[in-house]
C-alpha cells in the first residue's frame, strides 16, 4: 500500500487531539454543483457520493435557532454521549479505537472521545472515515488504522439512525473485509439516537434533534461530504473530502464540542445508570422504522425508500441539502422541529401533519419530473 498514507496531513478545524480525518484532500477541485441540478442527476443514476452540494455561510436567524437549540439541549447530547461510551468502554475498555463515520459521525466520535478521557482517564485514538452507501466503507483507510493499532478494537460511530441504510452498509462492508483479508471487524454502530431500531448501541431511541445535524460543514470540522469518483480517487487513495477555508468565520465546531463537553461532570452518574438499564434490558436491532418507511412509500407512491428520510436529522438533510417535496410531521409543536419548521417555509415546502409515525419527522424528496 502506498506509503503517503502514513504521511497524513492535518485536515479540517478541529484539534488534531480530537480526531484524524483519513481523507484524500479535494479542496482544488470543483465539485459542487447547484441543488437541482445535482438533484436530477441523482436521480437520472450519479451516484450521490460522486459530486458536492453547494454549502454556503448559514443565515443569521438559523444560527439564532441552532443556538437556541444547543442551549436547550446540550445536557441531553451529554447524557446520550455518556450512556453510549460508557457501553463500549465496558465491552471493549482501553483497547478501543474510536473510527467515527465522516461527518455527522465526527463530532459524536470526539464528544465519546472526551467523556471517556473525563471519566477513565483513556485517551482513545480516534479516526474519523468515509463510508458510502452502496460502495461500502473506505478499506483502505482501515488498513490504515489496523497497520497503526494491530492490538485494538474497532468501535465504528455514527451520529444517529434513519432507516438504518448505513447500519446496513456497514454490516455488508464487515462481512466482504472478513471475506476478502480475513480479518473480522465488529459492525455494531454506536449512535446518540437510534429512533429506527438499527443498532444495539445506542443513548436513546428518542427522534430528538441533536443540534449538529442543524449544520453541515460549520459543525463538522470545515470538511464536506466525503467523495468517491474515479476521475479523482485512485484504488491507493482514502476517500475524498474538501476543506472549506472560505467558511472558517462561520465554523463552530470546536465551540459545539467544548459546550457539550463541559456538561459531562454532571451528567456521569445517571449515564451510568442508564447504561445498567439498558445492559441489563438487551435491546438489539429490529429494523422497525424500516416498516414505517415501506408504508409511507405505498401511501404517498414513491418509488423508493431512498426518497424517504425519517427522523429529525435525516429530514433536516433533505432540507439543507435536497430538494424536498413534502415534509411529514408527527407534531409540529414538538421543540425538535422548530428549524425544520424555519427551513420549511423558506424553501416552500409543505409540512404534513402525520401524527401516527415513531419518528418525529420525516423528509419526502420530489422526483425530478415533478421539480421541472
Amino acid at each position: 500500500m502506498n506509503e503517503m498514507l502514513d504521511k497524513k496531513c492535518k485536515f479540517g478545524s478541529y484539534h488534531e487531539n480530537d480526531v484524524v480525518f483519513l481523507l484524500k484532500d479535494l479542496s482544488g477541485y470543483e465539485l459542487e454543483g447547484t441543488t437541482e441540478h445535482r438533484e436530477k442527476n441523482i436521480q437520472s443514476g450519479q451516484h450521490y457520493s460522486e459530486s458536492l452540494p453547494i454549502e454556503y455561510q448559514p443565515p443569521e436567524h438559523y444560527m439564532q435557532v441552532f443556538w437556541e437549540t444547543l442551549e436547550e439541549y446540550k445536557k441531553k447530547v451529554a447524557l446520550c454521549t455518556g450512556i453510549v461510551a460508557e457501553q463500549l468502554f465496558c465491552q471493549k475498555g482501553k483497547n478501543t479505537v474510536l473510527v467515527s463515520l465522516a461527518r455527522a459521525g465526527t463530532p459524536i466520535g470526539i464528544l465519546i472521545k472526551r467523556y471517556i478521557l473525563s471519566k477513565y482517564q483513556a485517551d482513545l485514538p480516534h479516526y474519523s472515515i468515509s463510508i458510502i452507501r452502496d460502495k461500502g466503507i473506505d478499506e483502505n483507510a482501515i488498513h490504515h488504522i489496523l497497520k497503526k493499532h494491530p492490538d485494538k478494537q474497532i468501535q465504528f460511530i455514527d451520529g444517529w439512525t434513519g432507516k438504518g441504510a448505513i447500519s446496513i452498509e456497514l454490516t455488508k462492508a464487515c462481512k466482504a473485509f472478513k471475506e476478502k483479508y480475513g480479518i473480522v471487524l465488529d459492525d455494531t454502530l454506536a449512535v446518540l439516537a437510534d429512533p429506527g431500531q438499527c443498532t444495539s448501541l445506542y443513548g436513546t431511541r428518542e427522534d430528538f434533534l441533536i443540534p449538529s445535524a442543524c449544520l453541515n460543514s460549520t459543525v463538522s470540522g470545515l470538511v464536506s461530504r466525503t467523495v468517491l469518483n474515479d476521475q479523482l480517487i485512485g484504488p491507493e487513495d482514502f476517500h475524498g473530502a474538501k476543506y472549506y477555508e472560505n467558511l472558517v468565520d462561520a465554523d463552530v465546531s470546536n465551540e459545539y464540542i467544548d459546550i457539550v463537553s463541559k456538561e459531562f461532570p454532571s451528567i456521569q452518574q445517571e449515564a451510568f445508570q442508564a447504561f445498567e438499564r439498558l445492559e441489563n434490558d438487551q435491546n438489539g436491532a429490529a429494523f422497525k422504522g424500516m416498516d414505517e418507511v415501506v408504508g409511507m412509500s405505498k401511501e404517498f407512491d414513491i418509488g423508493s425508500t431512498h426518497f424517504i428520510k425519517p427522523g429529525v436529522g435525516e429530514t433536516t438533510r433533505v432540507l439543507l441539502r435536497r430538494i424536498p417535496w413534502k415534509i411529514l410531521m408527527k407534531d409540529p409543536d414538538s421543540p425538535y422541529v422548530r428549524h425544520i419548521l424555519l427551513l420549511a417555509k423558506e424553501r416552500n415546502v409543505e409540512v404534513v401533519h402525520y401524527p401516527n409515525m415513531s419518528y418525529t419527522c420525516c423528509g419526502l424528496i420530489k422526483k425530478v419530473s415533478d421539480s421541472q
